[in-house]
Formats: C-alpha cells, sequence, structure tokens
C-alpha cells in the first residue's frame, strides 16, 4: 500500500520535526490528518492553527478509526496506539518510508551527513527559491526565513534532509546526494564507522550524482564524486569575518561569485552554504540570484541563533550534539570574541552517544572557560549502567565545571557571567525550553 491512497493518516510522534512536515504536506494534499504526542509544543501549536487534530493522550480505541499509522522510531512497541495499529492490521509506515513515497514524485536533492544537513538543507532551500527554482522542502530545523520545517513548490525539485538514523536514508533514490561528514554517529545502530560509512556509500550509489565535502575525499566511493569546500570543483575561498558575517568568494568551473556575504558566522557555515551554491550553479541558477539569496539568509532555529547580543555580552543558542559540532561551535565563538570569558551550558543528548564519545565531548567541552552539564537527556533510550553526566564531568580536564539542575541554571550562570562573556547553550534535548528562561534573566540584569 501508498500512503498516498489513504484519505485519513495519523502520525504517533506528529511533533517531530520531520513528522509535523510531512503532517503539513498531507494536510496540504486534502488528507484528513491527526496525531500524537506527548506534550504540547511550538511545533504542535502551529499544526492545530492548520486545523489538524493533536491529541496529547494515548487512547488505542482512537486507532481503530485510522487508515494508516506513521511512526518515528522514537515510538517503542509498548506504545498504546502502537500496539493497537498491529493488533488491528493497520498499515504502518516508519517517517522514512513515507518520505520515500513523496520523493518518488520529485527530482530529489537529499543532504546527508553526521552533521551539517539542517543547515544545508535549509540554506540550500532558500537560495534555490530565492534563485526562482521553486522547490519543495522537507527539513530538520525551523527555516527563520520561512518560520517553518516545511514549504511547498510547484517545481519538479524536493529538497530532504536524509537522516542516517536508522539507516532512514536508504528509502531515498535522489537525481543528488549531498554528503556533508562521515563523522562517526549512531553506533548503537551501526555497531562501528566502517558499518556507518559503508552504509552512506550504499546510499551514494542509489543517487543519480554525488556531492561531497572535501573533507571525506579519503573515502573510497566506488564511483563519480564531486567535491566542495574549502578545496575540490565548488570551492569557497577568501574568507574573512565581519562581526556576526562572514565574507567569502564561491569559485566553480560554471562561475565565479565574489564577495558574498552570509549573515552567519563561522567557517563550517560557509561550507554549507558552498554545498548550496554547488546545486544552484548546478541546475543553471542566475549566479546574481544565488548571491542575493545568501545574503538574505535569516538563519535556522537553534543553529548559532543568536539570542541576545551587546557591547560585551552574547548569548547564543545552538542545537550542538556530537563533539565535532561542539567544537564548531566553540571555535566560531573563540574566533568571533577572543577576549571574553566562554562559559558553556551543555546538556548531553542519548546514553549510547555520551557513552560512545565520552573522550571527544570531554575533550572539546574543555575548551570553554566554564562548564555547566545538565543530566543527560534519554530521548528513546533506558540509562545504561555507568554512563552519566557525572562521569562526563569526571573526564574534563576543565577546572571550572558544575553538574546542575534546569532550575538552578539562571543562579550557576549567574555566578560565571561577568561584563565580558559569551554564553552558549547547547545540545538536542529539551534544552531548548530553558533558552527563554535564560535569556529573560540576561535581559533583567544586564539588557538596557
Amino acid at each position: 500500500m501508498n500512503v498516498f491512497d489513504a484519505d485519513k493518516i495519523y502520525f504517533l510522534g506528529i511533533g517531530g520535526i520531520g513528522m509535523s512536515a510531512l503532517a503539513r504536506y498531507f494536510h496540504l494534499k486534502g488528507k484528513v490528518v491527526e496525531g500524537y504526542d506527548r506534550a504540547s509544543s511550538v511545533v504542535t501549536r502551529a499544526l492545530e492553527e492548520l486545523g489538524i487534530k493533536v491529541f496529547y493522550e494515548l487512547d488505542a480505541k482512537r486507532i481503530e478509526e485510522q487508515e494508516v499509522v506513521v511512526y518515528t522510531p522514537a515510538i517503542k512497541p509498548d506504545n498504546a496506539e502502537h500496539a493497537a495499529a498491529l493488533e488491528a492490521n493497520i498499515p504502518m509506515f516508519k517517517r522514512s518510508q513515507v518520505l520515500g513515497q513523496i520523493s518518488q514524485n520529485y527530482k530529489t536533492i537529499a543532504v546527508a551527513g553526521t552533521h551539517g544537513k539542517t543547515t544545508t538543507s535549509t540554506m540550500m532551500t532558500h537560495v534555490l527559491r530565492s534563485a526562482g527554482l521553486d522547490v519543495t522542502a522537507f527539513l530538520g530545523g525551523i527555516s527563520l526565513n520561512l518560520n517553518s520545517n516545511f514549504v511547498y513548490g510547484e517545481s519538479e525539485w524536493l529538497v530532504v534532509e536524509a537522516d542516517e538514523y536508522d539507516r532512514s536514508f536508504l528509502t531515498l533514490k535522489p537525481e543528488w546526494a549531498i554528503v556533508t561528514s562521515l563523522d562517526p554517529d549512531h553506533l548503537d545502530i551501526y555497531g562501528t564507522a566502517e558499518e556507518m560509512k559503508d552504509t552512506y556509500r550504499t546510499f551514494s550509489h542509489q543517487a543519480n550524482h554525488v556531492l561531497a565535502h572535501a573533507a571525506t575525499a579519503d573515502f573510497d566511493w566506488k564511483r563519480e564524486v564531486e567535491s566542495y569546500g574549502p578545496v575540490g570543483t565548488y570551492k569557497a575561498g577568501n574568507l574573512r569575518p565581519d562581526r556576526l558575517h562572514t565574507l567569502f568568494d564561491f569559485a566553480s568551473r560554471e562561475g565565479e561569485i565574489n564577495n558574498i556575504s552570509l549573515p552567519m558566522p563561522g567557517y563550517h557555515n560557509v561550507s554549507n552554504m558552498t554545498a548550496a551554491l554547488s546545486i544552484g550553479v548546478k541546475l543553471g541558477l542566475n549566479l546574481q540570484q544565488l548571491k542575493k539569496g545568501v545574503e538574505s539568509f535569516q538563519g535556522i532555529y537553534r543553529r548559532f541563533e543568536v539570542q541576545y547580543h551587546a557591547d560585551q555580552i552574547t548569548f547564543v543558542d545552538d542545537y550542538a550534539h556530537h563533539p565535532s559540532e561542539i567544537e564548531a561551535v566553540i571555535s566560531t565563538a573563540r574566533h568571533l570574541f577572543p577576549e571574553r570569558k566562554l562559559i558553556v551550558v551543555f546538556q548531553p543528548h542519548l546514553f549510547t552517544r555520551t557513552r560512545d564519545f565520552q573522550q571527544g565531548f570531554a575533550q572539546e567541552l574543555s575548551k570553554a572557560d566554564a562548564c555547566l552539564l545538565l543530566d543527560i537527556y534519554p530521548a528513546r533510550e533506558k540509562p545504561i549502567a555507568g554512563v552519566t553526566s557525572q562521569a562526563l564531568l569526571n573526564d574534563m580536564t576543565l577546572v571550572n565545571k558544575q553538574l546542575v539542575q534546569k532550575n538552578e541554571l539562571p543562579m550557576a550562570i549567574g555566578e560565571q557571567i561577568n561584563r565580558s562573556s559569551i554564553l552558549l547553550t547547547l545540545g538536542a534535548g529539551d534544552i531548548d525550553r530553558e533558552v527563554p528562561k535564560v535569556k529573560d534573566w540576561i535581559l533583567q540584569e544586564y539588557g538596557e
């Protein structure tokens, strides 16, 4: 069965960033869309404003009325509604399977990679649309230009974030596959870094064309692959910071674009935008329109999102949850504000990830001047013996470090912050719910 054959679709975990985009799509297509999530959020409230019913209590009887159930890997088989759907033999699809079905109707640009895929796919969507290509897009974050994680376009092109978790991206057969990085992650699924890379290779062979970051050049893709980055076929050069912007030049065999002003700091963001520009020139879009697209990009929710910025105090929130991502955020903050005290609040995400990369986390967090560590956010996982935030804290060489609870954050920050500081809140769990509280505290203490 194809999901498109159903008139009524039920989403288990509808508040998830990927699931909510699918719900929006099928609602737009005239389907009756409903779903369950465990708590009200900005995402679920936005769905409700569209007329989509969202339930916050499980009810197995509700499933009897459904034609199709779509679920995420975070939903466990003991979930009452999941179990009811199985018992009633209602067709069930993983989120990735549904995205795969949708993508069959388009020429798909699939952005994969351990990190950078949300930023890159969001940049690409904005730049392509700004240059006149009316793409549809399913994004893994909230585009501040769109104020959404989904946009519907009239062209034959689709941009999707291709998630490697649970090998989800293998449901896609894209025209273009973009690979931003191959750093190990999700070893609870893959077992080894080599197995993860082998799966990326399989993904690449399902695409007609592949564009990979130059950092993956040593990997044997066993097929033709073009590259982008500081070196490669599509290259960003002459990078220079300009406060919270970054200036750079773009060079390719299709043409050059000079003096581009990206409204985001960090060389890693220039690299992400280089991938977006590469596809733009590949598709024959106007170079100056592409440049205007870059310069009108407003950013992504929780991707080096500046919450407060003044002469001496800056507060930035970021989704970073892997050692490489933390390294990128901290190095960007250091580069922008070398004289300021750098304070990091970090919430580890998943017991398995914390276990697999504990030394990497400890090494990167120790580059801060002070670190406030929250308890591990479990998401879909159960605790693992010996894997705790305290164990991570013990491995950090940083002297000024502390384990704190969420309700202690403002007081703990207050003990660290001074009038020459940059504060980073990092993590992929529910730390984002603390950000408004921290921002309010900073405004109260230091705001004008």
